[in-house]
């Protein structure tokens, strides 16, 4: 087997337009952020990778030609699991933590993040798809619009997508934080990553 390629889990056929459920598998997914700094400083300032490490979820959709349109999907987050990915010392890790969780997500308050999209649209055929969901994030207590593109692929009993995004933290009331006396900041502007397999219930 390759590197990166998933194994080929043996499917009963389905009949035609029945409802397949996949259910998130966050021990084989990779979910990130990507924090950028800002300020006078930021040159000199890391610009720290974030691990979501706690996830859950499903995709529903039928089967047949084109089976990811009309799709629907699932997925929460629990706040408190982000964590910081790169190599820091124990105090600047411990620093971030506490302004995330406490001061931007407020975590106590707002303890769970939710993706839900029924609006999908696909190409491609066989096994691989572009996707495009057009679905509404629920952050920090705030709900909008957010539209996301996929690489997908369906092998057996297994779906794996792939893609990224971005968002602003002030569009969902999130306050962006500063060190070293304001010389340094945290840009509005995140980068999200994901790598998500789901497995055939």
């Amino acid at each position: 087997m390759n590197e990166g390629e998933l194994p080929v889990h043996a499917a009963a056929p389905l009949p035609e337009d029945a409802t397949v459920r996949h259910t998130i598998d966050a021990s084989e997914s990779n979910f990130a952020v990507q924090v950028f700094a800002a300020g006078l400083l930021s040159a000199f300032a890391h610009s720290p990778k974030i691990a979501i490490r706690d996830f859950h979820g499903n995709v529903d959709f039928t089967s047949g030609d084109n089976p990811l349109t009309g799709a629907r999907l699932y997925l929460s987050i629990r706040a408190d699991s982000l964590e910081v990915a790169d190599d820091f010392s124990d105090q600047d890790r411990a620093e971030i933590h506490r302004k995330m969780r406490q001061e931007v997500l407020e975590a106590n308050f707002f303890p769970e993040i939710v993706y839900e999209c029924s609006r999908v649209t696909a190409s491609g055929g066989g096994d691989r798809y572009w996707v495009a969901m057009n679905g509404e994030l629920t952050l920090h207590g705030t709900t909008r619009s957010l539209p996301i593109s996929a690489k997908v692929s369906i092998d057996g009993g297994s779906l794996r997508a792939s893609g990224e995004f971005k968002l602003r933290q002030k569009d969902f009331g999130m306050a962006t934080v500063s060190a070293a006396g304001g010389t340094i900041r945290v840009k509005d502007e995140l980068k999200f990553t994901f790598d998500i397999v789901a497995r055939r219930q």
